[in-house]
């Protein structure tokens, strides 16, 4: 009985004595990543300190406010306009989404599993499309959605943004690992291709179609030069646009923090509701 009892003691105390064997080489890292986080949360945290703080009142860095009070985000809140804003970086991101994640992972699966003529031309030719800034095609993009009058309206607002090659070489790169025998069987039982693309591909694909959804969406909700240029009155002006109308006027620090905190505040919500697929994506990368 004795031996017996000793058996998970031991185990214990190994466990143990490796947990501090862990802590003490790796310590040094530990440090250096909780230094990091901090110094990346630190500007959020004091814009929303900021945004909190009384107008007129000494706040951070100088020293932390007495008091806290929401007053400079419902002024943001109540800013004419501000709805119409919001609802239009709504429909800008969420529209752009949808469709870059349907003809990225349309375009991705043709160019790792399909073979055609010209497939790694076509390919690399798209993808060197990265190297040219957007600056440079502002103002022919600009010219020809003006001649199809599509200045101030939502299609000239999502359309121009939609040709995204980042979003196809990921989706590429992604559905290269998955098994060619998946689709070999889909195509013994008859399976068609739109059949191949929505049983197969889009269910194994699903991580990495989130994570590019976070990414799509943050550019979107961002964005500021293609919806300042084409969105030229508050009823297709995104919140990016919007808030900036509001430093035309004498405005205390703590309320341009507000404005800016509360544009942040849904890029952190779908960062935490999809944040599981971020961390599944990176876990699956490699993986056959």
């Amino acid at each position: 009985m004795t031996i017996t009892a000793s058996r998970p003691v031991t185990q214990v105390a190994g466990a143990r004595a490796a947990r501090r064997r862990w802590w003490r080489s790796r310590w040094p890292l530990v440090a250096l990543l909780a230094l990091l986080s901090v110094l990346t949360v630190s500007p959020f945290v004091a814009m929303f300190v900021v945004a909190l703080s009384p107008a007129g009142r000494p706040t951070v860095p100088s020293q932390w406010p007495d008091s806290l009070t929401f007053d400079n985000i419902a002024r943001v809140l109540s800013a004419s306009g501000f709805a119409t804003w919001t609802v239009n970086s709504l429909v800008y991101a969420l529209v752009s989404v949808v469709i870059i994640l349907l003809t990225s992972s349309m375009a991705g699966y043709a160019f790792a599993k399909k073979r055609f003529p010209g497939r790694e031309a076509m390919f690399w030719t798209f993808l060197a499309t990265m190297m040219v800034p957007f600056q440079a095609t502002l103002i022919p993009t600009f010219v020809l959605v003006n001649s199809l009058d599509g200045v101030d309206t939502f299609w000239g607002l999502i359309v121009p943004t939609l040709a995204n090659s980042q979003a196809v070489f990921l989706m590429r790169q992604f559905i290269l690992g998955l098994p060619d025998e998946l689709f070999d069987a889909a195509k013994v039982d008859g399976a068609s291709e739109w059949r191949v693309y929505w049983t197969i591909v889009v269910p194994l694909t699903r991580p990495i179609l989130a994570t590019l959804g976070v990414f799509v969406f943050l550019w979107h909700w961002n964005d500021f030069l293609w919806p300042l240029v084409v969105g030229q009155s508050d009823a297709t002006r995104t919140l990016t646009v919007g808030l900036t109308t509001l430093r035309t006027e004498e405005l205390q620090l703590s309320v341009l923090m507000a404005s800016a905190a509360v544009s942040v505040v849904p890029c952190l919500l779908v960062f935490f509701l999809l944040q599981r697929y971020l961390v599944n994506s990176i876990a699956m990368t490699g993986l056959k």
